[in-house]
């Protein structure tokens, strides 16, 4: 993940559910959340993939993914 599309997500989080509510749903810190989120932070797939998950069931949104040609 980029730091790009890192920085999406976490604006995306914090004019949305927030860090705290985030938190609680996953059952994480937001403090865990924010630094794997963060600049050096590399979140791994699953947990990735569970906070996008939560973020989807909160804004009842279907996310699409696209895979990029190299």
């Amino acid at each position: 993940m980029s730091d790009y599309e890192r920085g999406i997500l976490e604006t995306y989080i914090d004019a949305t559910i927030g860090y705290p509510a985030l938190g609680a749903r996953l059952g994480k810190s937001p403090k865990s959340l924010m630094r794997m989120l963060g600049p050096s932070g590399n979140p791994r797939a699953d947990n990735l993939l569970e906070i996008v998950r939560t973020l989807n069931a909160h804004e009842k949104v279907r996310p699409e993914v696209k895979l990029k040609a190299r």
